[in-house]
């Protein structure tokens, strides 16, 4: 536990000026309040610091805004692009009514909640997504041209601008502290991944947070625009979250979900968990896949999921389990696919867990794996498919007791009225597409 006279040295010794108190709003917006670093020492290291709930999308309304901001001291760091005259600190914090309570509507109190339920069935939850984004060229406004900066292909050697972007993105994200394990050319022009190291699910989800914000500001820098849209271009692959999972014992740090002697090295409880996210998908895809254009992107032909099913190795699966290496038990984990890195990752982990965690509780039957491209088998005819639209995935959320349930229903409310409004503006839209199929003809 970090404590405060800690980081009052920390601020001394890095020469801080500013402190960027940090938070996300419901659909995983990083929002901020800057504080001169002797106000932030004086006050809100001791208090808090207040502040008007009622502008943040699905937190409160006029008549309960205020709410304060606790920093969560371990997550200190140095901005790395304020530094110097303006050197600036980051804490992510939580959120809190002025009666001292969590506040429901937090994204990191969902999480928090969820796994504090797991902490008492013996679990603890770690993982790791695999965060895929584009970098496109810029308008001289600094707005996106949908253009990708470079020609390259999966895990090409390039020696363009983007691949010393991606280095310096790498740089920064070290400076945060989070531990990238590696980076590459994604499939499609323009596209890139970058992976952090496997952690506990509270540290991840702050992770992406940062990762997100880290990615948009050095791309900035450099006269580029990243975007985590799911498919910003029609005909390539889009960009995905794989989200890597497991369950550790606490206490010995054991891997739950590895046993030596089953023929996919998954333990019985592995199975159960898998059981759950299977038989939820649908009720959780809104959360995972939460844009219109989650759904251009979990099509056939481009390694996105289409069908509710597992398997050992198979990249069309939704639920994936790579190679176990029996010598690192460790290693043992579940690979989702259909999460994208649009959604807020604290409640993606959260009705991830809370779905797995049903199915151990329930004690689920896993369905028989899939090993065929599910794309082109006969086999998918008789597996359930994914939501194909946000209006099907939000019809599926509200059937969900457990997804429900996980978001508490503050969240859940909130969530369902934001998306259900943003589904109801497409549906309106005159597209260009029927433009230029309908204006000739009819």
């Amino acid at each position: 536990m970090v404590l405060k006279e800690e980081v009052k040295e920390w601020l001394s010794e890095d020469e801080v000026r500013f402190v960027s108190l940090q938070f996300t709003d419901l659909v995983g917006m990083v929002k901020n309040v800057t504080l001169p670093v002797d106000q932030f020492i004086s006050d809100c290291l001791e208090y808090g610091t207040w502040f008007d709930g009622s502008s943040i999308e699905g937190f409160a309304r006029i008549a309960e805004s205020d709410m304060y901001l606790v920093p969560d001291l371990g997550t200190y760091s140095l901005i790395p692009w304020d530094k110097g005259e303006n050197t600036t600190a980051r804490f992510i914090c939580d959120v809190y009514t002025p009666e001292g309570e969590r506040f429901p509507g937090d994204p990191r109190y969902v999480l928090s909640r969820v796994l504090e339920e797991a902490k008492k069935l013996g679990f603890f939850y770690k993982a790791g997504p695999e965060m895929e984004f584009f970098l496109f060229k810029s308008q001289p406004d600094g707005g996106a041209l949908a253009q990708p900066h470079d020609r390259a292909g999966y895990f090409d050697v390039s020696t363009d601008l983007s691949s010393h972007v991606r280095r310096q993105i790498v740089n920064s994200l070290l400076q945060f502290g989070i531990m990238v394990e590696a980076h590459h050319h994604e499939v499609a022009v323009g596209q890139h991944e970058i992976d952090f190291r496997y952690a506990d699910a509270l540290r991840t989800a702050d992770n992406v947070v940062t990762f997100r914000l880290t990615v948009k500001a050095v791309a900035q820098l450099n006269g580029l625009y990243a975007t985590f849209m799911p498919k910003p271009i029609f005909g390539i692959a889009g960009s995905g979250m794989h989200v890597h999972q497991s369950l550790t014992d606490p206490k010995s740090g054991r891997n739950l979900f590895f046993d030596p002697n089953d023929p996919y090295m998954l333990s019985p409880l592995a199975k159960k968990f898998i059981a759950g996210q299977l038989f939820h998908a649908r009720g959780m895809c809104a959360i995972l896949a939460p844009l219109v254009n989650s759904y251009k992107r979990l099509v056939a032909g481009y390694e996105a999921p289409v069908y509710v099913s597992w398997g050992s190795r198979n990249r069309s699966a939704l639920i994936r389990v790579p190679r176990i290496n029996p010598k690192k038990p460790e290693a043992a984990r579940l690979e989702l696919r259909c999460p994208d890195p649009s959604c807020n990752p604290y409640l993606a982990l959260a009705v991830m867990l809370a779905c797995g965690l049903d199915g151990i509780k329930r004690e689920l039957p896993l369905p028989d794996p899939s090993e065929e491209d599910l794309y082109h088998s006969s086999v998918n005819q008789n597996l359930p498919r994914l939501p194909g639209s946000l209006n099907e995935a939000l019809m599926e959320l509200e059937k969900d007791e457990v997804v429900k349930s996980a978001l508490g229903e503050h969240v859940f409310q909130r969530f369902l009225e934001a998306k259900t409004q943003e589904w109801h503006e497409y549906r309106s839209q005159v597209t260009s597409w029927e433009i230029e199929r309908y204006l000739p003809i009819f």
